[in-house]
């Protein structure tokens, strides 16, 4: 019968491991206690204290996913504003200190602080020089052939066209975010030097989106910093459950009424049919007051009415109140004659 170590033992046998008295090998370690010694190393996990992992797996994923949203829908805006075809594109998302991302950005850039209320804090957003300057150029009309991109900062002018840009950013990106939350972007600060900006602690957990932006034979990068501390009191909506779950649960009749707010008010052609029925040219222009034309529907029919062009309700035509009517008895048939 083997040998079974009891737990005075073990515990001896560790001790003993961990003063170097005895030698621990993987190869050799057989029976309870080399079971014990391997299930103890397996316990052992590296651990940086200088970069925490404080946003699982699941929530950076959703957090990717909530930014390619935005991605497509703000090259979307810039292709109409611009005229012309720019792509955007997550390229990467993950967690760094704040003194990394800073020391990863190039000087001078355009780098603007964003207030996010109702949340606490601000984060970063910082557009490259190789694509804010053709996206400028653009603008004022030039076709960006040989364009030299200049080692300066904006100038106010090419800063303020720099705005309208990244309020569009800001328009498409509050969208993408209300999923999980309503907040309301805001640039509060414009600098040139990423280093002179100290929105958090240097070994600070941060989360950068790393994007992409084309626009014809020009690309650039952009990157929105959001320190943990800001997301932090909805960290738990980004789980990639949760968060599809509770995008979700975005009830149909908020969406009924917000496309009716926004068609509500525009104006359609409507036209309803007696009827219809063939004449010649010479009969037409004998026609007077008085005259009667058989058409080919039935009085006792009923009327069609067209809106835009296309047959949609079937009923009577009247008076209400002094006034030409149409009483809608049914929903037109497809293929219904006039």
């Amino acid at each position: 019968m083997a040998d079974v170590l009891d737990q005075d033992e073990v515990d001896a046998l560790l001790n003993a491991v961990a003063g170097g008295q005895v030698e621990a090998s993987d190869e050799n370690a057989d029976g309870p206690a080399g079971d014990i010694l391997d299930k103890h190393k397996r316990d052992i996990h590296t651990y940086d204290f200088k970069r925490p992992e404080r946003v699982s797996k699941d929530q950076m994923m959703a957090f990717e996913g909530l930014h390619e949203r935005f991605a497509r829908n703000f090259g979307a805006a810039l292709s109409g504003y611009l005229r012309t075809i720019i792509e955007v594109k997550v390229r990467s998302t993950e967690q760094l200190t704040y003194a990394e991302f800073t020391y990863s950005l190039p000087t001078p850039t355009s780098f603007s602080l964003l207030s996010a209320n109702p949340l606490e804090g601000q984060i970063c957003l910082e557009i490259s020089p190789l694509i804010i300057y053709p996206i400028i150029d653009r603008m004022l009309g030039g076709s960006n052939a040989e364009l030299y991109i200049p080692q300066r900062p904006l100038t106010q002018i090419e800063q303020r066209l720099a705005n309208r840009i990244i309020e569009r950013a800001l328009d498409t990106l509050a969208e993408a975010w209300n999923n999980v939350i309503t907040v309301e972007f805001e640039v509060v600060q414009s600098e040139s030097n990423p280093q002179l900006v100290q929105i958090v602690a240097p070994n600070e957990v941060v989360i950068v989106i790393g994007f992409e932006i084309k626009m014809g034979n020009r690309s650039g990068s952009m990157s929105l910093c959001i320190p943990f501390n800001v997301i932090e009191p909805i960290i738990g909506r980004l789980a990639s459950q949760d968060w599809f779950s509770y995008s979700k649960k975005k009830s149909l009749k908020e969406h009924r009424i917000s496309i009716i707010k926004n068609v509500g008010e525009a104006k359609l052609k409507a036209r309803t049919f007696l009827g219809k029925t063939t004449i010649r040219v010479s009969e037409l222009l004998a026609l007077e007051k008085g005259d009667v034309l058989k058409i080919e529907k039935e009085a006792a029919h009923d009327l069609i009415m067209q809106i835009e062009g296309k047959s949609k309700f079937a009923g009577k035509i009247g008076q209400f109140r002094g006034n030409r009517a149409f009483k809608i008895t049914r929903i037109a048939k497809p293929g219904e004659k006039i």
